[in-house]
Formats: structure tokens, C-alpha cells, sequence
């Protein structure tokens, strides 16, 4: 399994997978015009023909051996340049009666484009026939996850300071969102799939002229909606367990639609841009060694030819890593080059 940039011939198998990512899975709507306009817009970013603030870098998870795509991922540059990037931030409010001696404490909800130029890690889905038990060895999602803190911190000049995740919030059984359904069903004459269609295909402006201007009261709501607030959807838990390890932290933005909590950090302190370091590469003979629970991640140096998978082992005390002629097939690398490494255990 390796990583590398999405490439114009990808489109087919793009298209399975955003037919399998399911609702509230914004960027990745089942749209061909739309998907391959992504591949062209990701191509020109890795070949750094559009500006650095307006690139959306598109990763591809590859089965070698059936040359399947397995999964995607993505980095967007800067958020809110071209569209507005809207969530509600969580805020308080407080109220208080000097005469009845009686002070109160609101949860309220702000609409906000508070992260306007940040960068953001998105798209992220492992397709199911690559998870579970049978697959857990391979570490997939942790790959997929993982990888992009490789490129940011080799390439960390392209990027700002700041770097969120938007989570996929709750539904219930019946596929339905109890925040939706209590808020922004009363805004929008629109159902949920229309609005998540329409959000996925960059149509957001919509979002900003309906929205309410005025803070909104969470006493207001529902239960149900309520308890939705900050909490993900049971398919993203490990997605959200991963950034928190990294170090990404929730600090009260929520999505607009279904109340999903949205975590952030500062680039360079996250866990994986501070460790992760480059080594000089040497060859040795052989097929890859197998082992039971991949720790070592490592990634090219360069953009258009990105790639990135696990290796069997890390670099000597020298700084060396020597890779097997597969591995260094795989990472496209050879004798002498660079690459950039993570010893995924390491703890921060």
C-alpha cells in the first residue's frame, strides 16, 4: 500500500469511493464534473502551477498489487479565500438581576469565518473492504492520516500557521441529524442531502444569507440536538482520535449543519511535524520484511512525485535508512536520495 498525488486517470475510482463515503461527507459529493474538476485543481497544486493559498493537495491510498484505490485524503491550503468558510462557534452569555440577586450562564452559538486562512486535513475515508481485523495490520487509516503531517512539515513553507479538521457529526438510525433537524431545517428550504450536496460541490454562499446574524440560544434547541453539539459520527471516532494524538484539539467550533465538532493547532506543534526528520537513503537487496504492526512512515521530498508508506525499519544512529529495492521502488526513491521519516510509536 503506498500513498501518492490523485493523477488525471483516477476519476473512475474516485467516483466509487464518493459513492461509498455516505451522508454528511461534504467534500467528496458523487458529481463527476465536479470530481474531475478536484483532480485537475489537485494536479496543478502538486505541479505548484496555482498559488500556494489556493491549492487543494489530493492523496490517494493505492493497492499495489490491484492498483485499486483503497482510500483518499486531503490538504487544503487556505480555507475561506475563494468561498466563505462558515461554523458556529460555542459561546456564553451572561445574564444577572441585581434585585433578585440571580446571575445565569448562556451557551450560545456564533455564526463565524473565524478560521479564514488556515489550512485544513480533509476528505479522509478508508474504504470498508480495508478496514477491520483482517486489515488491521496494515494500518491504513493510519497511513492515510498520518502522511499529511509528512508532506506539511517537508513542505511547511507552503503553508500557514494554523491547521483544523472538520469532524462528521451525529446521525440517528434513520440516517437523519437531530441538530439539522432542530436548527437549520428552519433556515433553509432545503432537506439535509441538498444542503450537504450543494456544500460538497463549493455552493456556500447560500449558508451566509440565510444563517441568523444574532447569536443563538442553545436552551432553544432540542435534547436531542443539543447532545449533538461537539459529538461525531460513531464511523469518525478513530479519524478524531488520531488528530487528538497529534495533538489537534477541539476549541468550540462546531459545523453548521450537524453540530460536528471542528479540532485544531498550531501546524508546528503537531506531534508529527516536530518528530518527524529526513534521512539519506541506501538500498539493500531483497523483498520487503513483513512485520505484524508497521511503525515506521516515510515520505519523498518532492511534490509532484510525492509518495509515502510504511518501511520496515528506521534509520541507524547515522541517520541512515536503508530500504529494501521494494520499499525504495514504492517511495520512488534511490541511493543517495532523501526522505522524510516518522517513528509513528514516539510519544510527543
Amino acid at each position: 500500500m503506498r500513498i501518492r498525488p490523485i493523477a488525471e486517470g483516477d476519476l473512475d475510482e474516485l467516483q466509487k469511493i464518493a459513492r461509498e463515503t455516505g451522508i454528511g461527507f461534504t467534500s467528496l459529493p458523487d458529481n463527476r464534473e465536479f470530481l474531475a474538476a478536484k483532480i485537475a485543481a489537485a494536479v496543478a497544486a502538486f505541479e505548484q502551477r496555482t498559488p500556494a493559498d489556493r491549492r487543494n493537495y489530493f492523496f490517494v491510498l493505492e493497492d499495489e498489487e490491484s492498483g485499486e484505490l483503497a482510500g483518499c485524503c486531503a490538504i487544503e491550503g487556505q480555507v475561506g479565500r475563494e468561498v466563505p468558510f462558515y461554523h458556529y462557534r460555542l459561546g456564553t452569555l451572561a445574564h444577572s438581576s441585581v434585585q433578585l440577586d440571580l446571575h445565569r450562564t448562556i451557551d450560545t452559538l456564533f455564526l463565524s469565518s473565524d478560521h479564514t486562512g488556515d489550512a485544513e486535513v480533509a476528505s479522509l475515508f478508508l474504504r470498508p473492504g480495508f478496514r477491520g481485523k483482517e486489515r488491521a495490520h496494515q494500518r491504513n487509516g493510519a497511513l492515510l492520516s498520518m502522511m499529511r503531517w509528512l508532506f506539511m512539515a517537508e513542505f511547511r513553507d507552503q503553508f500557514p500557521d494554523k491547521v483544523l479538521a472538520e469532524m462528521r457529526g451525529v446521525f440517528d438510525e434513520r440516517g437523519k441529524s437531530p441538530f439539522w433537524e432542530c436548527l437549520g431545517s428552519h433556515f433553509f428550504p432545503l432537506d439535509f442531502d441538498e444542503a450537504d450536496r450543494l456544500t460538497g460541490l463549493g455552493q456556500k454562499s447560500f449558508i451566509g444569507e440565510l444563517m441568523p446574524k444574532f447569536p443563538i440560544y442553545t436552551p432553544f434547541l432540542s435534547d436531542e440536538a443539543r447532545a449533538c453539539i461537539g459529538q461525531v459520527h460513531r464511523d469518525t471516532r478513530p479519524a478524531l482520535a488520531m488528530l487528538k494524538k497529534e495533538g489537534l484539539r477541539w476549541e468550540g467550533y462546531i459545523d453548521i449543519f450537524d453540530g460536528g465538532p471542528t479540532v485544531e493547532a498550531y501546524i508546528d506543534d503537531v506531534r508529527a511535524v516536530r518528530k518527524s526528520h529526513c534521512c539519506r537513503v541506501e538500498i539493500r537487496g531483497g523483498s520487503d520484511t513483513p512485520s505484524a504492526r508497521p511503525r515506521w512512515l516515510a515520505a519523498s521530498t518532492t511534490m509532484a512525485d510525492f509518495r509515502a508508506a510504511w518501511v520496515a525499519c528506521g534509520p541507524d544512529e547515522e541517520g541512515t535508512l536503508t530500504l529494501s529495492e521494494t520499499e525504495a521502488q514504492r517511495l520512488g526513491v534511490a541511493a543517495g536520495d532523501s526522505l522524510r521519516v516518522l517513528d509513528t510509536e514516539e510519544t510527543s
